[in-house]
């Protein structure tokens, strides 16, 4: 199982990014994805995740600014990012459970600007 993160970069307070992660080796759409966050010094969080069913569920922080989509064709998974914040520049990191166990992918980097 393979994920593929992309689509980060820099980005003023208030603008948007649209993170994408590709899955291979995995039935995708059997499974949840999740995305989480590292920021320097701190733990790696849960920022929301998709269920097969595209039920979607977010942390408080990001709530109403974030948004994530499923393309089963595609096997991709997608984090839409709405009125970014400086406190949002983290790595993004795309995680999928599969065969009893996690799956991450490599991660892609935010950086918010103020």
């Amino acid at each position: 199982v393979q994920l593929q993160a992309s689509g980060g970069g820099l980005v003023e307070a208030g603008g948007s990014l649209r993170l994408s992660c590709r899955a291979s080796g995995v039935n995708f759409k059997l499974h949840p994805i999740g995305w989480y966050r590292q920021a320097p010094g701190k733990q790696r969080e849960l920022v929301g995740d998709i269920s097969s069913s595209h039920v979607t569920n977010y942390s408080d922080s990001v709530k109403g600014r974030f948004a994530i989509s499923r393309d089963n064709v595609w096997n991709t998974v997608y984090l839409q990012m709405n009125s970014l914040k400086p406190e949002d520049a983290a790595v993004y990191y795309c995680k999928i459970a599969a065969r009893g166990r996690d799956f991450w992918g490599r991660g892609t980097q935010v950086t918010v600007s103020s």
